[in-house]
């Protein structure tokens, strides 16, 4: 339905977190490198539970071999808090790709300066700098499913626990 990109994501549980949210509504996850944990991390398969094996995941060695193969153009939204233009006001389509950086960096300013109108960003208090990955997504993705949710399929997962 939609590809999340995870540009240099350092927190495993949130990675695994996110894995889980990609299952439950169908889409594809992008770990770009480097990682700042191994993908076999425990706290990534903790957090994802027994959804990780269902996850479709596609790792990129560089930002730089995602780019080449998905440019940003019309279907592309990096989310940042370095724009005013906000997440409810893009119109998001099947297949986009949604980009967050990493939880100590965000995603390369000199990107977001290229493409300021594929930026967007999630309204926060005075008191507030950023919000955790895994939440920014779950936001975002959720609000993309809301705009495409019209012949949206429930996914089913087998419980693998059943004889």
């Amino acid at each position: 339905m939609f590809n999340i990109v995870l540009v240099e994501p350092m927190i495993p549980q949130n990675t695994g977190t996110i894995g889980r949210l990609c299952v439950n509504l169908g889409a594809t996850l992008h770990l770009i490198k480097p990682l700042g944990f191994d993908i076999d991390d425990k706290a990534v398969k903790r957090a994802g539970l027994d959804y990780w094996k269902h996850l479709d995941l596609v790792v990129w060695e560089s930002f730089d071999a995602y780019l080449e193969k998905h440019p940003i153009v019309t279907n592309s939204y990096m989310s940042t808090t370095k724009t005013d233009n906000l997440y409810f006001n893009a119109t998001f389509k099947k297949g986009d790709h949604i980009l967050f950086g990493s939880e100590s960096k965000g995603l390369d300013e000199k990107v977001l300066l290229a493409h300021p109108e594929q930026c967007i960003t999630i309204p926060m208090g005075p008191q507030g700098r950023s919000l955790n990955l895994g939440v920014s997504v779950g936001v975002v993705l959720y609000d993309a499913l809301r705009q495409n949710y019209d012949g949206f399929e429930k996914i089913t997962i087998k419980n693998t626990q059943e004889k």
